[in-house]
């Protein structure tokens, strides 16, 4: 049956899928798969297919925010996709984090309301192991500088900026909480992700491009082609490690 919000149907992708929040970024990516094409838009879910050794891999955008990425996680899952990897970008939270490093992230704190329509805020957004392992090893073999740690997410972006906030004390409190707790990014979808996969028995991981730094003044900036690129090869190795993997068990 064709998905309603995704407007895909079994068949038409395949079970290891990049999920991009842009959908400005798609065939961006799509151009390092084997025989890229596009398949289908609808509101803010823009997919592209191609192969990555030999199987069909899926780029489809979620959007920004916790709903919208349920939506895709739940209707691509119900039509055959079971291992995700979220490329996004994020805010850092660390010393010494520069623009353009990556983040890896093993879980997240659960700022977004989403998940917790599924479950209780007490059950962990926790990232799988097996392509938290492979997201770290392929940045390792490209010399990507990377962090690997716990992430934080949010409904609300302009969060980042708690002076412009009614409850700036608070806002502002709750930034240094997560700054001394040693979080080391920010963005807005894979806690919701994390969650869903958990419950659903998918492979979820995150890789995170950072665009901005706790020394960094003003908006986060758009994403150059190298950064991109960056973020993009990092996912394809990893997911490399995974298919490699699969066929083995198979």
């Amino acid at each position: 049956m064709r998905q309603y919000h995704v407007a895909l149907e079994r068949g038409e992708i395949g079970r290891y899928v990049f999920l991009p929040g842009n959908p400005g970024r798609v065939e961006r990516m799509a151009k390092y798969l084997d025989k890229p094409y596009f398949v289908r838009q609808n509101r803010e879910y823009c997919t592209w297919n191609g192969y990555l050794d030999g199987e069909l891999l899926s780029i489809v955008s979620t959007g920004i925010g916790g709903p919208s990425a349920a939506i895709a996680m739940e209707e691509l899952g119900a039509i055959g996709a079971d291992t995700f990897i979220r490329t996004g970008t994020c805010g850092l939270l660390q010393d010494g984090m520069q623009r353009g490093d990556l983040v890896i992230a093993t879980g997240s704190v659960r700022g977004g309301a989403t998940a917790d329509a599924y479950v209780p805020l007490s059950y962990p957004a926790v990232a799988h192991h097996e392509i938290v392992h492979d997201l770290i090893e392929a940045a390792k073999s490209n010399n990507y500088r990377h962090h690997t740690g716990i992430i934080q997410c949010k409904d609300a972006f302009f969060l980042e900026d708690p002076d412009r906030l009614p409850r700036k004390e608070q806002a502002q409190t709750e930034w240094d909480t997560w700054m001394r707790a040693g979080v080391v990014a920010s963005e807005m979808e894979s806690d919701t992700l994390f969650v869903i996969a958990s419950i659903r028995g998918y492979r979820m991981g995150t890789v995170l491009l950072g665009l901005g730094g706790k020394a960094e003044d003003g908006p986060l900036k758009g994403t150059a082609d190298d950064e991109l690129e960056r973020m993009t090869r990092c996912s394809l190795d990893a997911m490399r490690r995974c298919i490699a993997r699969d066929k083995i068990k198979v």
